[in-house]
Order: C-alpha cells, then structure tokens, then sequence
C-alpha cells in the first residue's frame, strides 16, 4: 500500500530505487568487573589507534568526494578523540570503578554528549552527536566489530533514523540514489555531505523504520519534500519521466559551458564560484567559472592542533592562483568564530558567538595572526590575480586600522627585499552596519562582496544554524532585498563593483532580480554556476 511521508528537503533532487534500511550496528554494552585496570586502558588505546586509522581513511576518501572543507570533521573526530579530558574519564572510570573499557567509553560517551547538548550555544549543541559518534566507533572497535560497509548493494535509497558524517561517506556514492532520514537538521555534517555529494536528500521524514523492508520501490522527491513508498506504476512512471527530464536539463545546462555570462540587452556579469580549498578548484575549473569569488581561508585553520605557518599559507593560495592562470581569485581573510571554532585560539566561551568575538575582530585584535596572513597572501599575489577581501565589517574605523595594518606588512616585505604584490581589497558586507555607511566604506575599497548568509541572520535577529527558527526565516524578505540595492547603488556612485558571495547568489528565483539591481558579480557553488549562468543569459532589461 502506498505511503507517503513529508519531510525537509536537503538537496532538491529525484530518485525512485529499492529502499536500503540503515541499521546501526549498535552493541548491548554490559558492565563487567575486572581486575587488571592497566590491561584494560591498553585496549582501551589499542582502539583508539584502530578507531584513528579508520578515520583518516574517511578523511582521505572524503577529500577525494567531497573536498577538503567537508571532510575536515574526520579530522575533527580525530582531535576529539584525543582529547585528554576525554580519555581521562575513560581511564578514571576504569580505575576507580574496576569496569571493563566498552562500559567506561559508552558511560563516558553519553555524559560528554549529554553536556554539550545542555549547552546554549548551538555549535557546542551539535557536537553531542560528534562525540556519540567517536564513542560508539571506540566501542565498536573493543568489541571486534567492523565498521559498517554499505558498498556492497545494488544502488538504493538509504533510510535511517539518522546518519553520521563516517557512515554517509564511506558510502559509495555511485550505489546512493537518495538519503532519507527520521532526525537530522538543514546544517548538519551530514546534510552538507549530501549536498556536496549531489544525492536527493530529505530530513525530518516521519517514518516508522520497522514498517520498512528492504527492496521496497520507493520515491525520494527533493523539490517537493515527500517519501512516497511502495508508490503505485502512475507515480512510477510520472518519477521516471521527471527524472529523465531532470538529466536533460543537466545535459543542456553543459551547453552552457564556455559561454559569456552577459544579459540579453549586453551586459556583462562576472560568475564565480565559492571554495573552501585548493582541492576544490578542480570543480571550479569543470564547471566554468570564471574566476573565485570567495575562497574560505579559515579552512586553512580548522582541523588543526596549531596556527597554519606562514609558509603553509603562502603555498596553498600560490597554488590556487596559479591553478586559476589569471583568472580573479578572491581569498577572504580567516573567519573563524561563531560556527568554526578551533581550539588553539583559546577563543573562550560566549553566550552568543555568532555575534561575539570572530572573524575581523580577532585579526584586529591579534594582529600577529593577522599578519601571518597578509604576508602570505601579499607574497602570493605575486603569481597571479589576487583580490582579498574582509569579512564582518561594522565601521570605517575598522578598514583604516585593517589598510594600517597591511601598511606595515607592505613595509616590512619592501625592506627585507621579499617579492610581493598590493592586491585589489574589497569588505564583505554582511552587517546592517556596513550596509547603511556603504556610501562611505565605497569611498575606502575597491569592491563589496556581500555575504547574505549572516546579512539575513542579522538583519531578521534568527541564528540560522537554530532548526526552531526554519518557519521564520526568510531569505527572501523585503529588508534584505532593499539592503542589496542599497549597497549596490552606494559602490556604483563611488565607481566600485559589487558582488553577492552568500547563499542567495545561487537563488534561481532572484537573478532577475538581482540583475536588475545592477549587481555586478555572482559567487555559488561550483554545482550552481551553470544554472546561474542560464538564467543570466535569459534576462533582459527591456
């Protein structure tokens, strides 16, 4: 009997296959006496080492599928599980409580996720299910017990209550036709996976797993958010007629390829694309985009027991700029803080980080840091066609203390004789700040790139990573929009270009908009430049 469910959509996309159900490989964890402690935490260590193999063998086959920026949570369960409070209380348990090592990883597992989810900050809230990953791997490994292998089935729909980032990317992709889960939420690990990953992907799906069986047909529909299962040969047929419809429009959108990004009516329209590595270009490159509108630089210092050298530094953007042959590569400097906190910043607790201490504020802050960076990225620039631009802007006071700062770098690469070169500098606007003294911050930079993302969240007072918040929060409201405008028309009058490097940017529904807002320059997702370009090459003024 055909069953339909309503769910989030993740990834808009359609599938119809056989329906795989995900059963953790969960284990009855009994406590047990022992009476030799020491032998105990050694297997306790035995495991870790296990458990640490098996992720950089995530990390490495994630970096290959999805890119180095969403493959660095691996490296976050690798840092986690050495965390010296953490096996501390392992190994307190042990001792104190002569109980074998499965039971005081479990027990010690659930108090750790049990505190991080109490907390009020949303990052730290999300991390309760990073550490129940760790440890149920940890326990998974003391009792002998493989890692779940999903690559051997016939390609299929997975339908779980929910899934970690380790168990949705040692899936073979090319076997994956949809993900469906009970939990989950928009900005999980997981969720980003299957977005990079271009898998239909649907949260939030109330579904009863045991009412499943494996080998049911089933329907995962992206754009309409519903799980149809057992559905009957007329939505069968109708899936299937959409689904080719859909990989037509992938093939036409190739004809896309090497095309100008230019208007109806001539006007030109720069089209570039957002990374969050190196490793990233390959599919900047495949999907022709014109240039880097937003390389994330901060992915540079996550996954990381120490601040990047400034040699590291010099290298990777070097090697961006020279893979990209002259195109624009515009390198955003380091915005850690709010949802990418790093550990060896010593950052502190905040009650509400997306708002606190971050991104420019530390650079300005702690010029050191600051510094490190315009070195290299002032070294790089060197080889090739640099822009860099500054995120969280709120003042004019700010962009002069930042050119000072850049001032002395300039000053200190002249004297020691340290080929380099001054490149282009633009703001993010991405503040109700900055967008009502853009007329001023025009007359100081050379371009804006606004990053609706935070603008939204700002200007609507919703932190978007809160899932209670979804019903509220609207990309598309009017403030944001005349926001846009506004700072557009205030780079124009001063002769500067200005771009859009958020989410937005790739919203299929606003490019007309946009394009009649004058916006100079677009920055999605490698996947959307494509699609963008499409509906750029389609608008007209008249």
């Amino acid at each position: 009997m055909t069953q339909e469910y309503k769910g989030k959509s993740v990834y808009k996309g359609i599938a119809l296959g056989p329906v795989v159900v995900f059963q953790k490989n969960d284990v009855q964890v009994k406590r047990e006496k022992i009476t030799d402690a020491e032998s105990e935490i050694a297997r306790m260590q035995d495991a870790v080492s296990a458990s640490q193999e098996q992720l950089q063998k995530l990390y490495d086959k994630a970096v290959k599928e999805v890119g180095e920026a969403s493959a660095a949570i691996f490296e976050v369960h690798q840092m986690m599980l050495e965390d010296e409070d953490y096996q501390e209380a392992i190994c307190n348990m042990i001792r104190n409580e002569m109980v074998n090592a499965e039971y005081a990883v479990a027990v010690t597992g659930d108090n750790f996720a049990e505190m991080f989810a109490g907390m009020d900050d949303d990052y730290m809230q999300a991390r309760s299910a990073d550490i129940r990953d760790i440890s149920n791997r940890l326990v998974q490994n003391l009792c002998g017990h493989a890692p779940v292998d999903m690559n051997d089935m016939e390609p299929s729909i997975i339908v779980a209550d929910d899934l970690s980032p380790s168990e949705t990317v040692q899936m073979d992709k090319d076997k994956i036709l949809g993900f469906v889960t009970v939990h989950g939420s928009t900005n999980s690990h997981t969720a980003i996976l299957a977005r990079m990953m271009n898998i239909p992907a649907l949260i939030g799906v109330p579904v009863e797993l045991d009412a499943l069986q494996n080998g049911m047909q089933a329907v995962v529909d992206g754009f309409a958010g519903t799980f149809v299962v057992e559905p009957s040969k007329e939505v069968c047929e109708q899936t299937k007629a959409r689904m080719a419809e859909e990989a037509e429009k992938q093939q036409l959108l190739q004809q896309m390829k090497g095309q100008e990004t230019v208007t109806k009516d001539g006007r030109q329209v720069h089209l570039y694309a957002n990374i969050g590595s190196v490793s990233d270009i390959a599919s900047v490159l495949d999907n022709d985009a014109e240039g880097i509108g937003l390389f994330r630089s901060e992915f540079l210092y996550l996954g990381k027991t120490d601040f990047p050298t400034e040699e590291e530094q010099f290298n990777a953007y070097k090697q961006a700029l020279q893979l990209m042959a002259g195109k624009k590569v515009i390198i955003r400097t380091l915005d850690i803080g709010a949802d990418k906190q790093v550990d060896y910043f010593n950052l502190g607790q905040e009650d509400n980080p997306a708002m606190g201490y971050r991104a420019i504020r530390i650079c300005l802050k702690q010029p050191d840091i600051f510094k490190t960076q315009l070195r290299a990225l002032l070294r790089a620039a060197v080889y090739g066609n640099l822009s860099v631009m500054y995120p969280m802007i709120t003042s004019t006071e700010e962009v002069e203390q930042i050119f000072a700062i850049v001032e002395e770098v300039r000053a200190e690469l002249e004297a020691a004789g340290i080929p380099y070169k001054m490149p282009e500098q633009g703001i993010m606007i991405e503040t109700p700040a900055a967008v009502m003294i853009s007329d001023e911050l025009a007359e100081m930079v050379d371009f804006f790139s606004i990053g609706t993302n935070d603008l939204t969240q700002y200007t609507l007072a919703i932190d978007r990573q809160n899932a209670k918040l979804d019903d509220f929060y609207n990309a598309h409201h009017k403030a944001i929009l005349r926001m846009i405008r506004m700072v557009v028309e205030n780079a124009h009058k001063c002769g500067k270009w200005a771009g859009i490097c958020g989410e937005l940017g790739a919203d299929l529904e606003l490019t007309n908009a946009f394009m009649e807002m004058g916006v100079d320059e677009l920055s999605v997702a490698p996947s959307m430049v494509l699609k963008v370009r499409k509906n750029i090459r389609e608008y007209s003024a008249n």
